[in-house]
């Protein structure tokens, strides 16, 4: 297919990223691994996967600001774009070999996402959406689920780790939610959930307290395949809220609804 100049540039950028992931997983028992928080590791794949995503977003685009996970806010000249990237979404899984990660690119025009690009180089799905034209798994067009009955649908959540999040909120939420739907799912990489409900692989996802490069790409994703995603409690932008449901209009809807009964 034929894709913008753009998409081309991050398309690039991820799978030159994603090709030093690859190796990396492949002596994943070689890597040194130091501790940034409770249960969230960081690798020197993770690093050296940002470095390199910054170095070709930069040659290409060289005045677009870069917010990474990582390495921070770097200020560009060009104050309309902005680059908001995770270099490895799903690090844990990553640490212990898991093949459920991924890089997630989001381009940012004036606080609107207008591009993004969702790759995992352990399977070589490469998701890309663009605002107006669409979402695609692998030159694929991507549909939301259809699905209209809660008791039909797979939901995936995220856990909040060791001292971070509110733990008895989510037991409620997860309670409240179990009840209702055929199955949940934890995968552990945020930007893949939203990825997989775009592809109509999953009917929901709702996850509280995620960064914006945790969402950014896959935001775009679900709303280009049809979906809605919003913030979960108010009318707000989860990109700056961090709290995150998503699903078609019904399953988005009833998930909401819920969620909020059960805050």
């Amino acid at each position: 297919m034929l894709y913008s100049a753009t998409i081309n540039v991050m398309v690039k950028a991820a799978r030159r990223a994603g090709r030093s992931l690859k190796r990396d997983l492949g002596e994943i028992e070689h890597l040194q691994v130091s501790l940034k928080g409770p249960a969230n590791f960081v690798s020197l794949a993770d690093k050296r996967a940002e470095e390199i995503l910054y170095q070709d977003l930069a040659k290409a685009r060289p005045g677009y600001g870069f917010i990474g996970e990582e390495g921070g806010t770097r200020e560009g000249t060009d104050k309309s774009h902005t680059w908001i990237v995770d270099p490895l979404d799903g690090t844990t899984n990553f640490l212990h070999g898991i093949p459920q990660f991924a890089i997630s690119i989001g381009l940012s025009r004036e606080g609107t996402i207008i591009a993004g690009v969702i790759y995992n180089p352990a399977n070589d799905e490469l998701y890309i959406a663009e605002r107006g034209k669409g979402a695609f798994l692998n030159d694929q067009r991507l549909r939301v689920a259809g699905r209209r009955q809660l008791n039909e649908c797979v939901v995936a959540c995220g856990l909040p780790h060791i001292g971070r999040g509110d733990h008895e909120e989510f037991r409620r939420e997860m309670t409240a939610i179990q009840d209702r739907v055929a199955g949940l799912r934890r995968f552990g990489a945020a930007s893949l959930d939203l990825a997989f409900v775009a592809a109509g692989r999953l009917d929901g996802y709702w996850e509280r307290n995620l960064q914006s490069w945790d969402i950014a790409a896959g935001m775009l994703m679900v709303r280009e395949a049809g979906g809605t995603v919003s913030d979960i409690n108010t009318p707000g932008d989860a990109l700056v809220t961090g709290d995150v449901v998503c699903g078609n209009e019904f399953v988005h809807g009833e998930l909401v609804k819920i969620l909020r009964k059960a805050a």
